[in-house]
């Protein structure tokens, strides 16, 4: 654990906190002390939900250290029940509880409530919130939705969060699937000699194709339908697995289902994307069997066997549960992640495939995105090599890349993820691009990656919108953490052919707005754009002044500005401090932002090739004249 100022991510029962929220009938007990309450204020202020998260906290204090907390627990678990009814629980402990070892676990089992009681071990220490966001919603799927018969002495049937198919309960937060248990997989009979040779090699796939469900979540060869009898019918499958004997009609007399995993609260756009490809589906002729977590019941969870195949949104949430629901019940997953019109296009692909469609139906979804008109058109011109730092979550990150390249025709000069579960997807993608990769949950490493590389346009998180507005330079929102702006109350998905025009908007508005804001400074002391003038359109005369006149004070040169001191090294390799003087770097702010940054570059090269120390206004012109020629 890490002391700072700015965190990426929160402790892993945020996540916890994120399923539970999204789904309906889900009651969360969480023991912690009054200070760890803190995270309701992220629901209702930052995301503006209309009611408080279904949680309940123990709130123990200093005085309760000396007395016993498990009681405290346990009563605090059996009025929240009374209370409001869930359908099923989730119990564990923050990160301050963690440290008196009270074992929720145990106490709620103990409780004997007539509900199924998910213990959840979330170690706080080692773990960050999107790890707790797919651990929670794992044991709640392998709970709900898990093939098993009730056990002997679980009330009303509850069924172990542990228990697996044909083996006996693993103490809690032991997750088989994730290969922690040697020799042990989440279905009977499976062994590590049956598994896809694939999923051992490499992604071996170009920087647009890689997906990030890979490192703890699932590998591309495990997605798709490798591995998996195309012949037999998922529902056959599931009913075998529940020992029930069924009849079922060919695929073609009844059209295929989807589950849809991953979305939960305080997720960026989820509401929207979700919206998005339900509607994408529903042209394609898919029919959407559930969405989970996001407005699921525990009910639903136990209809997810239903479905054909997964359509896996968000890897970092879903991906290990729709795993473990391919090994239970043989169903296949999507490993597209729809960001962007040419991976709309390729997820609707890979869809259709799972889905037993045929391809030539394909022509009948008409991209309804502008995106691929204005990547042609003469006014993206300008934006054509245009420098771009990426920075967020693995599954934005790696979209917004390939979407800046080979959409928008940026160039790519730094990826980075605060996912270190995804940290290899992200140095395959980077090395692709030929860029250094950034793996870090340091916002101070993240300012100084992004200085030293000097790019036109910066597409991050909140953190990296203050970093980008401190250093000067234009900034889009792409990923969480965010702030309460980009939860919009207005349709804003990020995935689908509609998403693809979301992001034209979103990612051009900052350079358009800059553009129009370096005119209006070139043309401020014009005779009909300055400051006191009236309105062009309203005729001549002056500007009706709101405000009291106030004391002007002119500066008869530029005020002073710090010189900057950059260090490089001259043609015969000796080092030289390079120092702009104060007048060269006033002259150099009168260029527009977004190709600033290249000029100070051939500027100091110019400087340094020449031996310069200092940068004066004459140089810079004379750098200008070089690279002109």
């Amino acid at each position: 654990m890490q002391l700072t100022v700015w965190t990426y991510e929160g402790p892993p029962h945020v996540g916890a906190m994120r399923v539970a929220t999204a789904m309906e009938g889900v009651h969360y007990v969480l023991h912690a002390p009054q200070g760890d309450t803190y995270a309701d204020l992220l629901f209702t202020m930052i995301e503006r939900r209309d009611k408080r998260p279904p949680v309940t906290y123990t709130t123990f204090e200093a005085r309760d250290l000396g007395t016993d907390t498990a009681a405290l627990f346990q009563r605090t678990l059996k009025d929240a029940y009374e209370r409001f009814q869930p359908q099923a629980m989730l119990v564990g402990a923050s990160c301050t509880a963690e440290l008196i070892q009270d074992d929720p676990a145990g106490l709620a089992k103990a409780a004997n409530l007539p509900v199924p009681v998910i213990p959840l071990e979330l170690p706080s220490y080692q773990r960050k919130e999107n790890w707790g966001a797919a651990e929670t919603f794992y044991q709640i799927v392998r709970t709900l939705a898990a093939p098993v018969h009730p056990q002997v002495g679980d009330a009303a049937g509850a069924i172990p969060a542990n228990a697996v198919p044909g083996h006996p309960p693993l103490p809690a937060g032991i997750s088989p699937s994730r290969g922690e248990v040697g020799g042990f997989d989440a279905s009977p009979g499976a062994s590590s000699e049956t598994q896809d040779p694939a999923s051992q090699s490499g992604l071996g796939a170009k920087a647009g194709s890689i997906s990030p469900l890979v490192g703890e979540m699932p590998g591309r060869a495990e997605g798709g339908d490798a591995g998996i009898d195309s012949s037999a019918e998922p529902e056959k499958r599931a009913a075998d697995a529940h020992g029930e004997a069924a009849n079922f009609g060919p695929r073609e007399a009844r059209r295929p289902t989807c589950n849809i995993l991953g979305p939960t609260a305080l997720g960026f756009r989820h509401r929207d994307d979700v919206a998005e490809i339900r509607k994408l589906l529903g042209e394609i002729g898919v029919v959407v069997n559930v969405v989970a977590p996001l407005g699921a019941s525990p009910a639903d969870i136990g209809r997810l066997d239903e479905a054909d195949f997964n359509v896996v949104l968000y890897p970092e949430i879903a991906g290990v549960a729709a795993k473990w629901l391919k090994r239970t019940f043989g169903q296949a997953f999507t490993t597209v992640v729809p960001i962007g019109h040419g991976a709309t296009r390729d997820f609707v692909a890979e869809v259709r495939r799972l889905a037993g469609l045929p391809e030539a139906a394909a022509t009948g979804v008409a991209p309804r995105s502008n995106l691929p008109w204005f990547s042609r058109s003469v006014d993206s011109n300008y934006l054509t090599g245009k420098r771009v730092f990426v920075f967020g979550d693995a599954t934005h990150a790696l979209a917004a890349a390939r979407v800046a390249t080979e959409e928008f025709g940026f160039t790519l000069c730094g990826l980075g993820t605060y996912s270190r579960e995804f940290a290899r997807d992200i140095r395959a993608a980077a090395k692709a691009y030929g860029v250094e990769p950034l793996i870090s949950d340091d916002y101070l490493d993240v300012e100084e990656a992004i200085a030293a590389v000097q790019p036109e346009l910066v597409l991050g998180t909140q953190m990296e919108r203050h970093i980008a507005k401190r250093l000067g330079v234009a900034c889009a929102v792409i990923s969480a953490p965010v702030h309460v702006q980009d939860y919009p109350a207005r349709y804003s998905p990020q995935m689908g052919f509609e998403g693809a025009n979301v992001l034209w908007d979103t990612w051009v508005h900052p350079l358009v707005m800059g553009l129009e804001e370096h005119l209006l400074g070139m043309f401020r002391d014009d005779f009909e754009f300055h400051d006191d003038a009236r309105p062009s359109h309203l005729g001549a005369g002056s500007r009706i002044s709101t405000e009291p006149e106030r004391a002007t004070t002119t500066f008869a040169t530029p005020p002073a500005v710090p010189p900057a001191t950059r260090v490089g090294a001259s043609a015969d390799g000796n080092p030289i401090n390079l120092d702009w003087l104060n007048e060269a770097e006033v002259e150099l702010k009168k260029i527009p932002f977004f190709v600033r940054g290249k000029a100070r570059r051939n500027t100091e090269k110019f400087a340094l090739e020449r031996g310069l120390s200092e940068i004066t206004v004459e140089t810079l012109y004379d750098a200008k004249a070089h690279y002109s020629r």
